[in-house]
């Protein structure tokens, strides 16, 4: 060719495509009378299958009549018309052998139980990120749900075990994992893990209306009418029994015009105190997304200063974004020259560093009540 030839190409930042964290993991069992509901049944929900359901309220008609699911879809519907992936598996014979459908297991090319839950994004194109089994959460298997949450970046919604506040406070002992909340009382003496199944529904409804960075305390509960435990709660006074409960990293339920869950802490450990806020640990979720689809278009491009950034700006400028909305106080992404050296750069691993401020919950203002005399000054003249 004798002339010009003209090869475009784009640089500067890319738009990042935020994922959802309003997607609900949801394992629940169901049971229905012999016939066209039983067909019915097997037919919406497989055993062991991740289902995607996109209509709460006409997934219970297909929900059965006997054992979880039902009831979870219901109250879940009682807060919003979320996403879900449903999990249905078989009621054992016995707790153990229950515990053992829920917790599922995997060899690699078939998953089960729980551990379906990490095949729903290959399966459904989704990923769930809230993550319970009302009214079946053993022990064995809230840590089970733990273990999964970690591998899909999702919370953990799970019962706090025991008949009073002490046994609820030494059954909370028995976690440390920053992706775990745990609730106490129950909302419901007839529907085991009604409390929790809400607790889903409203932290997606939350996620949709204000934000992943906003906690699940006081928000008012749809569908709740009484609790199946007396808490006393006193917002001056930390000693009541919803206090202590907080204090222990338990979320409560409260009537204080409706009924609310009140408690913004995660089962977080000591050596992770700067995760102990469910919005905080949520807010790393959020940017752990927003960085992986921000790389996407970047990966396996020559890797020259122009391509680095552009990497930059593209994160930043999301950065800049979630703190105009107030999702995050403030965050950077940037280069440590320190961090990168010679070699690791001809290997194609560069380091970008990023630090962020997660929005905390407004948990203990504190007022200063001052009793003073100085008010009384120029009191004569204003009678004058």
């Amino acid at each position: 060719m004798h002339g010009i030839t003209i090869n475009e190409t784009a640089t500067g930042a890319r738009t990042i495509r935020q994922a959802s964290l309003a997607v609900i993991g949801l394992i629940a069992t169901a049971t229905a009378e012999a016939g066209a509901a039983t067909t019915a049944l097997n037919a919406a929900f497989p055993l062991n299958t991740p289902v995607l359901v996109t209509d709460v309220d006409a997934a219970v008609g297909n929900a059965g009549t006997g054992g979880t699911l039902k009831a979870a879809l219901e109250a879940i519907g009682d807060q919003t018309s979320p996403i879900a992936v449903v999990v249905r598996v078989a009621e054992g014979e016995d707790q153990e052998e229950t515990d053992a459908n829920v917790i599922g297991v995997t060899d690699g090319n078939s998953y089960t139980g729980i551990q379906a839950l990490l095949a729903a994004q290959s399966v459904l194109g989704v990923r769930p990120r809230i993550l319970g089994a009302p009214g079946l959460d053993t022990q064995e298997v809230t840590a089970e749900l733990v273990i999964a949450a970690k591998k899909l970046r999702a919370m953990v919604y799970a019962a706090a075990i025991g008949d009073d506040v002490a046994e609820v406070i030494t059954y909370r002992d028995n976690f440390g994992d920053r992706e775990l909340m745990l609730i106490w009382p129950d909302t419901s003496a007839d529907t085991p893990g009604d409390a929790v199944a809400r607790a889903l529904g409203l932290r997606a409804m939350i996620d949709e209306q204000q934000g992943w960075h906003k906690t699940l305390s006081n928000v008012t509960i749809g569908g709740v009418t009484r609790l199946t435990k007396d808490v006393h709660f006193d917002l001056q006074d930390e000693s009541t029994p919803a206090g202590l409960l907080n204090a222990a990293h338990v979320t409560t339920l409260i009537r204080n015009e409706g009924f609310r869950f009140w408690g913004n802490r995660t089962c977080a450990s000591e050596q992770q105190p700067e995760f102990s806020f469910e919005s905080a640990v949520r807010t790393s979720h959020a940017l752990q997304d927003m960085i992986v689809s921000a790389l996407g278009p970047f990966m396996d491009q020559p890797m020259t200063v122009g391509l680095v950034k552009d990497l930059l700006e593209t994160v930043n400028a999301q950065l800049r974004q979630l703190t105009v909305e107030g999702r995050i106080i403030g965050a950077l992404a940037y280069y440590d020259p320190s961090k990168n050296g010679p070699t690791q750069l001809a290997a194609g691993r560069p380091t970008i560093s990023l630090k962020y401020t997660p929005a905390a919950p407004l948990e203990n203002p504190i007022i200063e009540l001052i009793n003073t005399a100085e008010y009384y000054e120029g009191f004569a003249e204003q009678l004058a």
